[in-house]
């Protein structure tokens, strides 16, 4: 196979994207045709390459800056990637189909998995940059699809990535520095000094900023409720969880040596944990369908931080694996949101209910998804999860202690949403609610059957995905059947009392929608969670009230200094011009005086000083 043949996922989306572009908005079903071939194209593109390796390399700018792609085992997540942009595409051909933006939306998913692609291809940390940095303004543009009611979340975006991105563009120049070399084959720093763990800290910022994880999440959940449910499918296997998480896990397998117990695991799986408790208790009081999901898409990249971090085999695999699994139910969960906005109009939990009769295929996919991100088994979230608290549980028992209170958590909000949206008799205004159109429901039906394939058969993408991604560091496979009955025996004990504590919400406010309020209005939380839904706790909203203030404090020391310029100054002018006006009255005598005078002050100051 010619080495040529690794341009094509990243050259073919990314000439698809051009064409929509260039065709005239009033072609909708032209643009639909293209986008949806390309994406098919790369999608056979991506299968045609799996399993391969191949290199790419060209004189690019100098000073050890290639073009170099390489092709293996972990960049063939690339595949996932297409497979979604594909989803998407034909998901959007109908839900996109009302709505402006459209020729946008197609263009800019397709021109993302060409960036997306690049940068897991990419061999050379300044490469990798570049398509990383262009994935930025992408994401500004894709969500500004949803309208412009979303574009102060697009600038929120804009400005949270754009930070971290920063950081990891030191990051990146510090660890090159160190390594004397970009190419990321021929990387493998021991953290031993000052510069080196700087450089990983700048680089993993970077990673968790793209992730959404804490505090670089906070545009998550604002783009749930302001953009499409299209885009916010796709986020999670292309423009965020798969890129962030792929790269913390290859800095942390390649680039750098990362010790399980060292104060940088630790830190990876504090942060981590962080993410999965805060963003989940947020997700646990919600009461529209997306926003729920999107705090979820925050608190489950904190499993694949708190298993990356660990630095055991078990953790990683845990990690990757779960990462993989988000991709596939958390994108299964926001199709299904979108096809209940598109037939109901809402995704407002206080008015939905009784929809799993008249929806029943979305219903379906919503009930796998949902119990695959609850990690009931059989299905493909039980078993990653399991292999994450193995490691945290390893690690230190706090740590499992948490991820385990998440999954407490995780349950207890979707017992709640799916109780209130698809459960009971629909509302009167809802009655004549009818299944959404093949096109939204062929991608829920595919993930909703690859969370079930990937949780039964968990073989195929573990030992055809995953694990050949750690080659020697593998000692065993993890695929199968837990290899200890005590984690899952603990984990059915949540599930067992998420299911209580939701009977017990349900009876307390007599409706399925406040089977959690107890939790809410709790007087230890009722404070903390008035704080966050006020915004108290978003890193963006306080640097940008202080901007503010300091944008007023500089507004008035700019008046200030104006003042003195042209009122003050001017003023004084004006009075000494006034003064020496009325001394100057034309007569010759008055002229001798005033020179006398002078003459005298001059003299005096002279034998003043000479004194």
């Amino acid at each position: 196979m010619s080495e040529w043949m690794i341009l094509l996922p990243i050259l073919v989306p990314a000439a698809g994207a051009g064409v929509v572009f260039l065709l005239p908005k009033q072609l909708t079903a032209i643009q639909q045709a293209v986008a949806m071939l390309t994406a098919a194209a790369g999608l056979a593109i991506t299968i045609l390459l799996f399993g391969r390796e191949l290199t790419f390399t060209k004189n690019w700018v100098g000073f050890g800056i290639y073009f170099d792609l390489r092709l293996y085992s972990f960049s063939a997540m690339i595949l996932i990637v297409a497979a979604f942009a594909f989803l998407t595409v034909l998901y959007a051909s109908v839900y996109m189909k009302d709505r402006g933006f459209s020729r946008s939306f197609y263009g800019f998913v397709l021109l993302a998995t060409s960036f997306v692609s690049g940068a897991m291809l990419a061999n050379n940390l300044v490469l990798m940059l570049f398509f990383w940095e262009g994935l930025l303004g992408i994401l500004f543009a894709l969500v500004y699809t949803g309208g412009r009611e979303a574009s102060q979340t697009a600038i929120k975006a804009l400005v949270i990535n754009g930070c971290a991105d920063l950081c990891l563009i030191l990051g990146v120049c510090i660890t090159g520095w160190q390594a004397a070399t970009f190419t990321m084959d021929q990387i493998s720093l021991p953290l031993m000094n000052y510069w080196t763990t700087f450089g990983f800290v700048m680089m993993m910022i970077g990673a968790i900023g793209k992730a959404g994880s804490m505090p670089f999440h906070s545009w998550i959940p604002d783009a749930a409720t302001d953009t499409n449910a299209a885009f916010m499918a796709f986020l999670p296997a292309a423009l965020d969880k798969i890129l962030g998480i792929y790269f913390l896990a290859r800095m942390t397998l390649d680039l750098f040596v990362v010790i399980p117990g060292s104060k940088m695991s630790h830190t990876m799986m504090i942060i981590g944990c962080i993410t999965i408790i805060f963003a989940v208790l947020m997700a646990l009081i919600q009461k529209d369908y997306r926003k729920l999901l999107g705090y979820h898409a925050v608190s489950q990249v904190g499993y694949m931080i708190l298993g990356i971090g660990t630095a055991l085999t078990v953790g990683i695999v845990g990690g990757l694996f779960h990462m993989v699994n988000n991709a596939l139910y958390k994108g299964c969960l926001f199709f299904t949101a979108g096809s209940v906005e598109m037939q109901t109009g809402t995704t407002d939990l206080k008015v939905l209910g009784g929809l799993g009769r008249k929806m029943p295929v979305t219903f379906a996919g919503f009930m796998v998804a949902a119990l695959s991100i609850t990690g009931v088994p059989p299905f493909n979230g039980f078993f990653s999860k399991e292999l994450i608290f193995d490691a945290a549980l390893q690690s230190n028992v706090i740590y499992f202690v948490i991820a385990a209170a998440g999954a407490f958590c995780t349950a207890a909000s979707f017992l709640k949403l799916g109780h209130t949206v698809y459960f009971g008799e629909a509302p009167r205004n809802l009655r004549d609610t009818r299944e959404a159109p093949w096109p939204i429901l062929v991608p829920i039906v595919v993930l909703a059957f690859a969370c079930a394939l990937f949780g039964a058969y968990n073989v195929l993408p573990l030992q055809y995905l995953i694990e050949p991604i750690l080659g020697e560091r593998l000692h065993h496979t993890y695929s199968g059947l837990p290899h200890s009955w005590l984690l899952p025996a603990i984990s059915a004990v949540i599930l067992v009392l998420a299911v209580l504590n939701h009977r017990y919400g349900v009876k307390k406010s007599g409706k399925p929608v406040g089977a959690v309020d107890h939790i809410h209005h709790a007087r230890p939380l009722r404070s903390l969670y008035d704080y966050a839904e006020a915004g108290s706790f978003d890193p963006y909203k306080g640097v940008s009230s202080m901007l503010e203030s300091l944008a007023i404090i500089l507004m008035g020391i700019d008046r200030l200094i104006d003042w003195v310029y042209t009122g003050f100054a001017t003023g004084i002018a004006t009075l000494v011009a006034d003064g020496i006006g009325r001394v100057h009255i034309g007569k010759h005598w008055m002229y001798v005086l005033w020179t006398l005078a002078g003459a005298v002050v001059v003299i005096a100051i002279v034998f003043g000083i000479g004194g």
